[in-house]
């Protein structure tokens, strides 16, 4: 199904591309960071009858692994898979015009992985693991492409407003489904299930047929590109290095670019390390007392999601007075300011206010970096995939480096708290690299 062709800037084209985060934020909200992780958890923690712990470790290709270490070990070659592969295929995609088909195509591969995961147990787990594996690449794969469009569809005036109305979108998308899932948990006995198992299982069915549905939406839409040429199969990689190179070459001589990533990968590490660990600093060192830990997390993860929509348009609005760059440094010192008080928390209440905090920065934070990358692309330029491939790049490197480094402190200092404040170093030189840029530019 397609729609009419409507033109760059129109109103109903801007909110098309925003609805597709409204479509896909279900995956990291349910998947990455509240349902799948307390079942995987639940699956391969065994507990006596007092609740004690009597074995963390699972079978997997004849070697036993930590629990929370295999996990982390295929999330890591899931981003490293992303890393190698998305610049080329945003070379590719740019040349042959058809980055449409190649969301899509990540989008329907990771919504089905995600339905794939209904089969998760401890018997077939490379298949459970596939699935977490090939949903990965689904999600991150397609957001390439999903941010590419942000230039073609909106003017450098409205990027930031569009990319925060993306983001806000998706918060309040992804709450409907997470709180329709809890509800379907928690209260399993009203619609006739035994025990939580088959809801929770059903969650992750929901999670894809929705992120496969309300896409449908955004592709009715959005334009399909502009092919460069046409070429056989196996001369579609040098093609796709091509274009690579050349947008490598625009990025290193053009300024802004450069300097802007530079500062990007040293704050987006740490951002994007607390994110990822933040649920298990809430089990560990929050004193939840008996039984209130899943639903404390539960509340707080929430909170953040719904928070995080006023602080993506907050930051819309303040860079239309300060300016993207003056934006940003402001934001990462709140993240100091959140990493310090962090440091010294322990009951429930301060978490929830750490919480409400970072879902404040965290909106504003990732809305505003998008726009803001997005407006040092040139208006007359088509190779947009290209372009925001080297920006997942960063990103993506940014992640396996920052949790190498928080996983190396607590493992060195034997605590996660010096984890935690050891991540201000980044946001420090985040804002020290983007202090040096906004000397050099008025943005």
């Amino acid at each position: 199904m397609t729609f009419k062709s409507l033109p760059k800037g129109d109103k109903k084209l801007i909110h098309a591309w925003a609805f597709y985060d409204w479509a896909n934020s279900v995956y990291p909200l349910v998947i990455s960071s509240a349902i799948f992780p307390l079942y995987y958890k639940a699956l391969t923690v065994i507990k006596d009858a007092d609740g004690v712990v009597l074995k963390e470790t699972v079978s997997f290709l004849g070697f036993e692994f930590n629990n929370d270490a295999l996990i982390s070990y295929v999330t890591a070659l899931a981003f490293l898979v992303i890393s190698i592969m998305s610049p080329l295929l945003g070379g590719i995609a740019d040349y042959m015009g058809n980055k449409k088909n190649f969301m899509k195509f990540f989008n329907y591969l990771g919504a089905l992985a995600c339905m794939g995961l209904f089969w998760f147990n401890l018997e077939d787990l490379w298949l459970g693991l596939l699935c977490y594996f090939l949903g990965l690449i689904g999600f991150w794969g397609s957001i390439v492409f999903y941010n590419s469009y942000l230039p073609d569809i909106a003017f450098k005036s409205q990027q930031d407003e569009a990319s925060a109305k993306g983001f806000s979108l998706g918060y309040i998308g992804s709450v409907i489904l997470l709180i329709g899932c809890l509800i379907l948990i928690f209260f399993y006995e009203n619609f006739g299930f035994e025990s939580e198992s088959l809801p929770i299982r059903i969650s992750f069915v929901l999670t894809g047929i929705w992120w496969i549905a309300f896409s449908q939406y955004t592709y009715a839409y959005l334009p399909k590109g502009h092919p460069k040429g046409k070429a056989k199969t196996k001369e579609l990689v040098w093609n796709g290095f091509k274009e690579l190179k050349n947008t490598y070459e625009k990025i290193t001589s053009s300024f802004g670019f450069e300097p802007y990533l530079k500062a990007f990968f040293v704050y987006s590490m740490a951002v994007q390390t607390i994110m990822l660990i933040a649920t298990y600093f809430g089990v560990s060192e929050i004193n939840w007392g008996e039984d209130g830990a899943t639903t404390g997390l539960i509340v707080s993860i929430l909170l953040i999601q719904l928070v995080a929509i006023a602080g993506a348009h907050l930051a819309s609005k303040l860079s239309e007075i300060y300016g993207n760059i003056s934006v940003l440094i402001g934001i990462n010192v709140i993240w100091i300011g959140i990493c310090v008080f962090a440091f010294f928390i322990s009951e429930p209440v301060e978490f929830y206010m750490i919480a409400f905090f970072v879902g404040l920065v965290m909106g504003a934070i990732q809305s505003l970096s998008r726009s803001t990358y997005s407006k040092y692309i040139p208006e007359q330029e088509t190779d947009t995939a290209s372009f925001f491939s080297f920006y997942e790049v960063t990103e993506k490197v940014g992640i396996v480096i920052g949790m190498f480094l928080y996983g190396f402190v607590a493992q060195l200092t034997g605590s996660i708290r010096n984890s935690i404040l050891f991540l201000i170093v980044f946001f420090a030189g985040g804002i020290l690299l983007l202090l040096k840029l906004k000397f050099k530019t008025k943005s």
